[in-house]
C-alpha cells in the first residue's frame, strides 16, 4: 500500500487551522490524544494508535467508534513513544511524504525526540516535516528547497557535530561552503528574499527551521 502523504497528529500543541491542510487522499494517523483531536474536528483517522493513557475511557470509546482502525499497546510494556509507533507504521506505507503535527510542546524530551525522527525519514528517502502555527521544520543532508510559507525567519542548526559545505541562495544572509558546528548560532534568524531559497550541504545533517513569534 503506497500513499502520497501520511499525516500524523500527536498529542502536543495543535493549531485547529491545520486541519484545513488535510487532503482527501491523505492517510491520517492519530497518535494517542492526537486521534481525539482529529475526531473532535470532524476527521475520521485511518488509524488511531497508542497506549491512550492521556484520554479517558469515554474518550477512547469515541476514538474507537470514529476511527477506521485502532491499534492499542500497553502503556508500561513498550519501548517507543506513541509518536514513534505512529511513525513506524507510516514508514511501512512507503509514502512520498510524512507530515508530523502536534509533536512540539512543553515536554522538551518529546520535542527533541520528535525532531530527531526526521533523520529516520530521510534515511528511508521519505520527505518529512514538522508543522505547527509557529514552526515548519525539515532536515537535509544534501539540497533542499525552502518555500516561503509566511514564516518570518529561517534558521539552520546542525544535528551532527559538524555540517560542511553549506551554501545558501535566495537568502538575506548568504553562505558559501560554510561550516556550522553544534553550539554555533551563525545561521539563526536568516530571511528569505525570494519565493524559494536553496540550501546545499556537502556533509552532515542540517535542520531547516522556518519560524515566527
Amino acid at each position: 500500500m503506497t500513499n502520497n502523504r501520511v499525516l500524523i497528529f500527536a498529542g502536543g500543541r495543535i493549531d485547529p487551522a491545520l486541519v484545513q491542510e488535510i487532503r482527501e487522499d491523505d492517510y491520517t494517523i492519530g497518535a494517542d490524544r492526537g486521534a481525539l483531536f482529529l475526531v473532535e474536528h470532524g476527521i475520521k483517522p485511518n488509524l488511531a494508535v497508542g497506549d491512550f493513557d492521556s484520554v479517558s475511557e469515554d474518550e477512547l470509546e469515541i476514538i474507537r467508534n470514529n476511527s477506521r482502525e485502532l491499534t492499542t499497546c500497553d502503556a508500561l510494556d513498550k519501548d517507543l513513544t506513541d509518536t514513534e509507533l505512529a511513525f513506524d507504521l507510516a514508514i511501512r506505507l512507503q509514502p512520498q511524504e510524512i507530515i508530523l503535527v502536534g509533536v512540539l510542546g512543553t515536554r522538551m524530551d518529546h520535542t527533541l525526540a520528535n525532531i530527531h525522527i526526521l533523520l529516520r525519514a530521510v534515511q528511508h528517502q521519505i520527505a518529512c516535516s514538522i508543522w505547527d502555527e509557529y514552526n515548519h521544520i525539515t532536515l537535509t543532508g544534501t539540497t533542499a528547497q525552502v518555500e516561503d510559507r509566511g514564516y518570518t525567519y529561517v534558521s539552520l542548526l546542525p544535528i551532527t557535530p559538524e555540517v560542511t559545505g553549506i551554501t545558501l541562495d535566495g537568502f538575506l544572509y548568504p553562505l558559501d561552503k560554510a561550516t556550522l558546528k553544534m553550539g554555533q548560532s551563525l545561521a539563526v534568524s536568516n530571511k528569505l528574499i525570494a519565493s524559494t531559497g536553496t540550501v546545499k550541504v556537502e556533509s552532515g545533517w542540517l535542520l531547516i527551521i522556518q519560524s515566527r513569534d
